[in-house]
């Protein structure tokens, strides 16, 4: 299982997100732009030394990264989903992308995904910080394929 982050805007949430994948093995791939500086001090603060852990693969543009995720699944996490990551059947090879924090993803990617689910929350609130819905998401999905580590 991978997890994509579409334009990530903070720093801090893609060194998070590398700590998570570091931590339960699995790959990161990272679709630019992004909205701060690869060598930004900030990712690495916050990856900490897991950073040399996980694999990330970073991809030019969506189209870059569809074209090396092959026919592995998209699965793409967004609030103007109606189904449940509950009720959603994750398979092992399954990429978790997840969108911008200031405005998630166009409608074009959503539509290029195979896949849309959500996170249900209360609601009074909007969404959730990226990292913490990576991890939720990782989370069930590893469960789910009997995949989480140790």
């Amino acid at each position: 299982m991978r997890i994509a982050l579409f334009e990530p805007e903070i720093a801090g949430n893609v060194g998070a997100v590398l700590r998570l994948g570091a931590c339960l093995g699995a790959a990161v791939d990272l679709i630019e732009p992004m909205g701060f500086e690869w060598d930004d001090r900030r990712v690495r603060r916050a990856a900490m030394d897991y950073i040399d852990h996980v694999s990330v693969t970073r991809h030019a543009d969506f189209a870059a990264f569809r074209a090396a995720s092959g026919t592995r699944r998209l699965v793409l996490f967004t609030t103007k989903s109606q189904e449940s990551i509950y009720d959603f059947s994750f398979r092992p090879d399954d990429v978790l992308l997840f969108g911008k924090e200031s405005a998630g993803v166009p409608a074009e990617i959503a539509e290029a995904c195979d896949a849309r689910v959500r996170i249900p929350m209360r609601p009074e609130v909007r969404s959730m910080n990226l990292a913490m819905t990576a991890a939720l998401a990782l989370g069930e999905g590893l469960r789910q394929t009997a995949s989480l580590p140790g």
